[in-house]
């Protein structure tokens, strides 16, 4: 028997109203997602893929709990997202975002960075043994902790902000666009670091990407979105080298070409 999803996504639908246009007219809605349906099992990379505009960024946000659908629900480990306590949400599935230079602020130390999710979730572990444990996991020695953001490469600050995801040990990280403000070279070090942090921590990702080749190169089953409609879903392989929709061909032979290596 398949074990039971960690993240099931069943029939979701998010709307968005624009501003009124005209005080005579009803504001205009927008459909993020339609009638968007899939599950992630524990312990897989899953990927996300679509051109910008698809509905990728709203329905990561829908996974972690920070917006809700207008029908439709998000299920984490079989309970509605937004039944779960928020403690226990944000210690089990935690983000890592795009940029890390907006994302880390410029006044706090690393330290009190990635000690910030143990001191809001109120989690009973010694923070600086926790902060130099997981400053190790992700290869920057301990005495980072006492230095700003600024102080490091692009590459060290998103290590620093995948630190802060671990610190309380979450089962699922969720990454939208981890790499897209790296530089190329610096990349291929984080695309690793994840690959090696899926094998030693056992962790779920959600990988949110237009980066198809590294989307392929990270993850096992992959959901394409268009227009906020799941057009086709499967294993990764499968979809990005030999996909039956149209339109995920087209994707793939709009995407440049770069090579991760093989898994």
């Amino acid at each position: 028997m398949s074990p039971r999803p960690v993240i099931q996504v069943r029939e979701v639908v998010r709307e968005y109203r624009r501003p009124r246009g005209s005080p005579f007219r009803p504001r205009p809605v927008v459909r993020a997602l339609d009638g968007v349906s899939l599950a992630v099992r524990p312990g897989e990379a899953y990927g996300i893929v679509g051109e910008s505009g698809s509905g990728k960024s709203t329905l990561s946000r829908l996974i972690l709990g920070l917006d809700r659908p207008t029908s439709g629900r998000v299920e984490f480990d079989g309970r509605p997202v937004l039944e779960v306590p928020a403690r226990e949400l944000r210690s089990a599935v935690q983000p890592v975002f795009q940029d890390p230079r907006s994302s880390l602020d410029p006044r706090m130390r690393v330290g009190a960075i990635v000690a910030e999710p143990l001191e809001a979730l109120r989690l009973p572990v010694d923070r600086a043994e926790r902060v130099a444990e997981v400053l190790e996991t992700v290869r920057l020695p301990a005495a980072a902790a006492g230095r700003y953001p600024h102080e490091f490469s692009g590459g060290q600050r998103q290590r620093i902000a995948i630190a802060r995801a671990l610190a309380p040990r979450p089962r699922v990280l969720v990454a939208d666009e981890p790499t897209s403000a790296l530089d190329v070279g610096v990349r291929a070090q984080i695309v690793n670091l994840l690959l090696d942090l899926l094998g030693r921590l056992e962790l779920t990702l959600v990988l949110v990407s237009h980066d198809l080749a590294l989307v392929r190169h990270v993850t096992e089953r992959t959901a394409v979105l268009r227009g906020g409609r799941l057009v086709e879903e499967g294993p990764t392989r499968t979809v990005l080298v030999d996909p039956a929709e149209e339109y995920t061909a087209r994707l793939i032979a709009a995407t440049p070409t770069v090579s991760w290596g093989r898994r």
